[in-house]
C-alpha cells in the first residue's frame, strides 16, 4: 500500500492545530443527514473548522489527540466511508478509502450543456477502484477527472488520467458520444501534438471503466521507486509506452483522434447564483464560503436549507471551495439566496472575497510563513471587489491545483512574493518580491486597471 503523509479517513495527520481528517466525497456529494452527521463527529472529537477542498472533498481540521479513532469510525459508521458502506473494518476501509480521486462536475447530470450524463460511468469507475485491492498501490493524490462536457466544470486542474466527452456526431444521445483521454494535465483547448497533455485516444462510455482500470494497472507496472504520479512516469516512458502495456489489460482498442473539434468553453461563474437544470423545472444555486471554511452550525444550517429546499435533500462541494444546492424549484429561489446569504456565502462573483483561495496558513500548519487566512480577509477589505487571487503560506500551493490570475507567495508574516498567470509552470511569473498586503492591493487593483482598459 502507498505510504503517505496525505489526510484520508483513517489517516488522520497532526498538524500545529490539531488532527485533520480528509472525507473523500463521490461527485462532491453530501446528503443532509451525512451533513448533520459529519457536523456531530465534528463537534464531538474536533476543535477545529471544516474545509472544502480543492477536489470537492472535505476537510476536518482540530481532531483532538486519542480521539482520532472514534472520530474516523463514526464517520464510516454514518456512511461516509468508500462506497457508503457502514460496516467496514478499519483495514477495509483504509485500503479503500485512498484510491477515490474521481472529479466530475459538480453538475453533472443537470448541465443543460453536457454531452452525456457521466453519473453512471463514475459510478462504475468508482466500483472498479473499490474492487481492485491492487489499487491500494495507488498514492492518494493520484487523481481522476471525467468530464461530461458541462459548462461548469474544473478543467485548470491537472489530473493523472483525464477523460472528457466530445461533442455529439449523432442524433442518438449516448450511443455516439465518445471520451478522450489524456495524461498527466488538462484537456487540451485544441491538439496540442507535441504536448504530454494532448488527446492519446478515445473510447466509448461503455468501455471507459475497462480502459482506466488498464491504464491504472500499466502505471503500477511500469513505475519504479519515487513514481507515484503520471508526471513521474512519463519522464522515463512515454505514453507510447504507457498505452501499448495497457493493451496487455484490454480486449479492444482505443480508437484514434484525428482532429480537436469545437468544445463549448467551462464557465465557472456559472458556480454562483441560480441557474436553470437540464430539468426546466429545477435550478441549481451555488455560493461561496468565505475562503472555503465553513463551522459545524453552519453546516447544519446547510443540511436543513437543503432538506427544505432541495428535491435531492443533497449539497454539492465544487472545486472552487465552494457549496451548491441542486434541485431547487423556482419559487424556491429567493429563500434560497437569503438564506446563503445570512450565513455569510458570497452569491454572485463580485464580491470581495468571492474568488480568493487561501491556504490554512501558519494558525495551523508550521510549514506556512505568515497568517493566509487572516491576511486574505485583510487584502479582500482593502481591494474592495473581487479578484482572482491564490495565497499560499509556501510553495507547496494546497489550496489551489490550478494557476490564479494573482499568486502572492508569503515569504513572511504579512509579506509576500507576487506571481501574475501567465501558462508557465509553477505561480507564474514573479512581478514583485517582499510586498505588504497594502502594496499587493495596489499592484493587483493597477492590474484590473491596466486590463479592463485594454
Amino acid at each position: 500500500m502507498s505510504t503517505s503523509n496525505c489526510p484520508g479517513l483513517l489517516h488522520i495527520v497532526p498538524t500545529r492545530d490539531g488532527g485533520i481528517c480528509r472525507i473523500r466525497l463521490s461527485g462532491g456529494m453530501l446528503s443532509a443527514a451525512h451533513a448533520e452527521a459529519l457536523a456531530h463527529a465534528a463537534e464531538q472529537y474536533a476543535s477545529g473548522p471544516i474545509d472544502v477542498t480543492n477536489r470537492a472533498n472535505l476537510q476536518v481540521r482540530g481532531i483532538r489527540a486519542g480521539h482520532e479513532a472514534a472520530f474516523s469510525m463514526a464517520l464510516i459508521q454514518a456512511g461516509l466511508g468508500p462506497g457508503g458502506q457502514c460496516d467496514l473494518s478499519p483495514q477495509a476501509a483504509a485500503a479503500q478509502d485512498t484510491v477515490r480521486n474521481l472529479m466530475i462536475s459538480p453538475v453533472a447530470g443537470r448541465d443543460p450543456a453536457a454531452t452525456i450524463d457521466t453519473r453512471p460511468v463514475a459510478e462504475a469507475l468508482l466500483a472498479m477502484l473499490l474492487a481492485e485491492p491492487r489499487f491500494a498501490q495507488l498514492s492518494p493524490k493520484f487523481a481522476l477527472m471525467l468530464d461530461g462536457g458541462e459548462r461548469l466544470a474544473m478543467r485548470e486542474h491537472p489530473h493523472d488520467i483525464w477523460l472528457l466527452a466530445l461533442p455529439r456526431t449523432c442524433p442518438d444521445a449516448d450511443a455516439c458520444v465518445q471520451f478522450a483521454f489524456g495524461f498527466a494535465g488538462c484537456p487540451p483547448s485544441g491538439i496540442e501534438l507535441a504536448s504530454v497533455s494532448r488527446a492519446w485516444g478515445a473510447t466509448s462510455p461503455s468501455q471507459v471503466t475497462a480502459l482506466v482500470r488498464a491504464l491504472l494497472h500499466a502505471f503500477l507496472d511500469l513505475a519504479q521507486p519515487g513514481q507515484s504520479r503520471m508526471r513521474d512516469l512519463l519522464v522515463t516512458h512515454s505514453p507510447e509506452q504507457l498505452l501499448q502495456q495497457a493493451r496487455t489489460y484490454l480486449d479492444f482498442a482505443p480508437a484514434p483522434v484525428p482532429e480537436w473539434p469545437q468544445t463549448i468553453p467551462a464557465d465557472p461563474m456559472l458556480r454562483f447564483g441560480p441557474h436553470r437544470q437540464r430539468d426546466a423545472s429545477r435550478w441549481w444555486i451555488g455560493a461561496q464560503p468565505p475562503l472555503g471554511r465553513l463551522d459545524t452550525s453552519t453546516l447544519r444550517a446547510l443540511a436543513q436549507l437543503a432538506r427544505e429546499v432541495s428535491a435531492s435533500s443533497t449539497l454539492h462541494m465544487t472545486p472552487w471551495q465552494g457549496v451548491l444546492l441542486p434541485d431547487v424549484a423556482q419559487q424556491d429561489i429567493d429563500r434560497t439566496m437569503s438564506a446563503l446569504t445570512r450565513l455569510g456565502f458570497a452569491c454572485t462573483g463580485r464580491e470581495p472575497l468571492a474568488r480568493m483561495i487561501a491556504c490554512t496558513g501558519s494558525s495551523g500548519c508550521a510549514r506556512a510563513l505568515a497568517d493566509t487566512k487572516a491576511d486574505a480577509t485583510a487584502l479582500a477589505q482593502r481591494l474592495g471587489a473581487s479578484h482572482d487571487i491564490h495565497l499560499s503560506g509556501c510553495p507547496r500551493s494546497c489550496a489551489a491545483a490550478h494557476q490564479s490570475a494573482h499568486t502572492l507567495l508569503a515569504v513572511a508574516p504579512g509579506t509576500y512574493d507576487m506571481y501574475r498567470r501567465d501558462g508557465s509552470t509553477g505561480f507564474g511569473t514573479c512581478a514583485a518580491r517582499h510586498v505588504s498586503l497594502e502594496q499587493a492591493a495596489g499592484e493587483i487593483a493597477r492590474s484590473a486597471r491596466s486590463t479592463s482598459d485594454v
